[in-house]
C-alpha cells in the first residue's frame, strides 16, 4: 500500500472512532477498555483491508469487526455494576467502606469520547441518553449478543436485516435476541433523567445552587435540592447510600472532611458532573472525586462520586491542582 494510499485509509477509519468508541462503551461498561477495543478494531482493519470486498459499506464492515472484538472481551462473563446493582441501600448509621476490585464498576466516559456529532435532535438526545450511568448498567444485564443486537436495533436504529448480517444470523434470530432483550430491560429499567443539552435555565440555577450548597457546607439547602430517595454511591467502595436524610447524615459524619471543596463544572455520560477538589495539606485543593450528577424532575436524584482520580481527571482533561 502507498503512503498515500495509507494516509487516505487512516482517515477513513479515523472518521468513525468516535461513534465505535459509543458502541463500544457500551457494550463495555468501562471508558479505557472501550478505548482498546477501538483501537483493536482499527488495527484489524487495517491488516485485513485488502481482504475487504467492499459488500457492505466499511461502516458496517467496522462494527462487525468490533462486536467480534467486544464478544471475544466479554467471554470471561464479567459485568460491571454500580454499588446499587450489587447490594441493597446501607443506612447511615451502619455505613462502612468497603472496597471492591477495579474490574467490578461501571466507568464514566467523556461526552466528547463517545458522542459524534449529529445534526438531528432525535438521534442527538438518542445518543446521549444511552451512555446514561443508569442506561449502560442496565445494558450490563443482558447477555453478550443481546447486548449488541438491543444497542444495534435501538440505539443505532440498524435494520434487523443488517444486524442479522453482522453477526451472521438470521431476521428471525435477531428479532428473537431483540425480545429477550427488551423483556429483560423492562425488568431493570432505569429511571428517566432530564434532558440536559444543553442545560435549561432552571437546570444551571438548580446546579448554581448545588454547587453552593455544597462548597459552603450548608446541608440544610442540600436537602432541599435532593430528592427524597436521591442516591449516593462512591466507587470503588461498594456502600450507597438512599434518601436525603441518609445522605446528609453521611456528609456530616464521615463524609465532613469534604468541608471546604470546590467544584468545577464538566460532563460525563450525557450529564452534568463536576470535578470535586479536596482541601490540600500544604495549601490549593487536591483531586478528590469525579462527581455525576442525574436530576429528574427538577432535583438532584443520584450522585455517584468517583474516587480513583487518578485514572479519571486525566481522561477529562480535569487540572492536576486548583490554586488558591
Amino acid at each position: 500500500m502507498s503512503d498515500l494510499a495509507a494516509t487516505d485509509l487512516d482517515a477513513r477509519l479515523e472518521r468513525h472512532r468516535t461513534e465505535l468508541a459509543g458502541y463500544c462503551y457500551r457494550m463495555l461498561g468501562s471508558s479505557f477498555e472501550a478505548e482498546d477495543a477501538v483501537q483493536d478494531t482499527m488495527v484489524r482493519a487495517w491488516r485485513s483491508f485488502d481482504r475487504f470486498e467492499g459488500r457492505s459499506s466499511l461502516r458496517s464492515w467496522l462494527y462487525r469487526i468490533a462486536t467480534n472484538v467486544c464478544l471475544d472481551m466479554l467471554s470471561a462473563g464479567n459485568r460491571r455494576a454500580r454499588p446499587m446493582d450489587l447490594s441493597d441501600a446501607t443506612p447511615v448509621a451502619r455505613a462502612a467502606l468497603n472496597a471492591r476490585p477495579e474490574a467490578a464498576w461501571l466507568e464514566p466516559v467523556p461526552d466528547g469520547r463517545v458522542l459524534p456529532s449529529l445534526v438531528d435532535p432525535a438521534e442527538k438526545a438518542v445518543e446521549r441518553e444511552t451512555i446514561r450511568l443508569a442506561f449502560v448498567a442496565a445494558l450490563q444485564h443482558l447477555p453478550p449478543k443481546q447486548r449488541a443486537v438491543l444497542i444495534l436495533r435501538e440505539v443505532l436504529a440498524w435494520k434487523a436485516s443488517e444486524v442479522a448480517e453482522l453477526l451472521e444470523t438470521t431476521v428471525a434470530s435477531v428479532n428473537s435476541a431483540l425480545q429477550r432483550a427488551r423483556s429483560t430491560l423492562a425488568e431493570c429499567a432505569p429511571a428517566d433523567t432530564d434532558a440536559a443539552d444543553p442545560l435549561d435555565e432552571e437546570q444551571q440555577k438548580l446546579l448554581a445552587r448545588y454547587v453552593a450548597a455544597f462548597e459552603g457546607y450548608d446541608m440544610e439547602a442540600l436537602t432541599a435540592l435532593l430528592h427524597e430517595d436521591a442516591t449516593l454511591s462512591m466507587p470503588p467502595y461498594d456502600l450507597w447510600l438512599c434518601g436525603h436524610d441518609n445522605i446528609v447524615g453521611w456528609m456530616l459524619g464521615v463524609g465532613s472532611v469534604c468541608r471546604g471543596s470546590r467544584l468545577v463544572p464538566t460532563v460525563a455520560n450525557g450529564t452534568p458532573a463536576f470535578a470535586h477538589y479536596h482541601p490540600g495539606e500544604a495549601g490549593g485543593f487536591d483531586p478528590w472525586a469525579l462527581m455525576v450528577i442525574e436530576i429528574t424532575d427538577g432535583r438532584v436524584a443520584g450522585i455517584t462520586s468517583f474516587l480513583d482520580t487518578e485514572r479519571w481527571f486525566p481522561l477529562f482533561d480535569l487540572p492536576k491542582r486548583l490554586e488558591e
